[in-house]
């Protein structure tokens, strides 16, 4: 797949260095020729050793490194390479590559590179949310640099957070979907695509509210990708901290209802609904007007069902029009979201399990089953942009 393509895997000072080897045993699997540059730093959690016997290549580590016949490494890796993937990508790294630092080889490398550049952060989970780092990789963001997002779980340092380095085989599919993909094909174009993200809030007084663990990334996404490929895409978002894609007609909502309202005032129009949003199945019955006051005792608070969006969306679905649900599920992932596309009358579900890393909410990767009546597509482990529009492939097709 990747025969004739040569990537540098710039390797700095995280523990997670150790994926890294299954990285480059993968990709020259795929017949790509790896080249390795490890820091100081990360020479201290694995070593050159490993990396020479999996690339056949000298693993570098020193901007003043000698070889024959002569060579000036960070020109020529940096000029003559396809695509450079930093990962794992410390918060040191980050920094000087933000800034154009250039005090070793990877540092060096990188900024004399006229390759495209993936770049994956790997670190303790304040360290990642430091503002200082956020700052670093919102400026290499603006440069046009891509990054794989890290994701959360069970970090070295014994906690529980995001800024894990993510599994081999995401960085892979970063580097191959990279490296083989071709311009966007407008084979939207002409469509109307309408999609939900994100949360609901239901008030239970003035300061208070019930809601969910949505952040819209795999709804956002997916529009996006859709507008990429020519639709005119109507966006509706719960609350969210995201920045609307390019192009896209956004309403912002934040209750079920209000979701409700705007989904119904624009659904009779489009040619394609997907709702990816996670919306309140239940609402407080009754809303103090006044902040709940603290008593002895328990509270006992009575809910009431919204609306069923997505059940009233397939019992009016025009002829032509495709509607493609979401389930998110704890246990019994296929045959729950099976029964709730015949329940629902739907064209697709995409289904996906919390219990699953990397595939829950709040990540920058999903592994979707997309069901339909005809069988099951498990796409696998991607990043959400690839999820779209392998979802929006599938789509197409029906």
């Amino acid at each position: 797949m990747l025969t004739g393509k040569k990537v540098v895997l710039g390797v700095s000072g995280s523990i997670a260095a150790y994926k890294m080897a299954n990285v480059a045993s993968m990709l020259t699997k795929l017949h790509c020729d790896v080249h390795v540059i490890l820091t100081k730093a990360g020479a201290k959690f694995i070593t050159p050793d490993t990396f020479e016997a999996l690339t056949k290549h000298p693993c570098l580590t020193d901007s003043f490194e000698r070889s024959s016949p002569p060579e000036i490494h960070h020109i020529t890796l940096g000029q003559t390479s396809d695509l450079i993937l930093a990962a794992p990508a410390s918060a040191d790294l980050l920094g000087k590559m933000a800034h154009g630092i250039a005090d070793d080889l990877l540092t060096s490398t990188i900024v004399a590179a006229t390759c495209p550049i993936l770049v994956s952060p790997a670190m303790n989970a304040h360290m990642y949310e430091n503002p200082i780092v956020q700052e670093n990789i919102k400026r290499l963001k603006s440069f046009g640099y891509a990054f794989i997002e890290p994701v959360v779980g069970h970090l070295a340092c014994n906690v529980e957070g995001i800024g894990k380095l993510p599994g081999e085989s995401v960085l892979v599919d970063a580097i191959v979907s990279k490296l083989t993909q071709r311009p966007k094909e407008k084979d939207y174009a002409g469509k109307k695509v309408l999609v939900t993200a994100g949360p609901t809030r239901e008030s239970i007084d003035p300061v208070r509210y019930l809601t969910n663990h949505s952040t819209g990334k795999m709804g956002y996404a997916i529009a996006g990708e859709a507008a990429k490929r020519g639709a005119k895409v109507t966006l509706v978002t719960g609350p969210v901290n995201l920045t609307p894609p390019e192009g896209v007609k956004t309403l912002s909502v934040t209750t079920a209802q209000e979701m409700y309202e705007a989904v119904m005032a624009e659904a009779e129009s489009q040619d394609m609904i997907i709702k990816a949003a996670a919306v309140a199945d239940y609402r407080p019955k009754e809303v103090n007007s006044e902040k709940t006051k603290k008593k002895e005792g328990n509270l006992v608070l009575e809910l009431e069902r919204t609306r069923d969006i997505l059940k009233e969306l397939g019992e009016k679905k025009k002829k032509g029009q495709r509607i493609c649900g979401f389930s998110m599920e704890t246990e019994h992932v296929i045959s729950n979201s099976r029964e709730k596309l015949v329940k629902k009358n739907v064209d697709m579900i995409a289904a996906n399990s919390l219990r699953e890393e990397g595939a829950g909410f709040g990540t920058n990767t999903n592994h979707l089953v997309l069901i339909t009546a005809e069988g099951e597509t498990d796409l696998g482990m991607l990043s959400k942009e690839d999820c779209a529009n392998r979802l929006l492939d599938e789509l197409l097709k029906l």
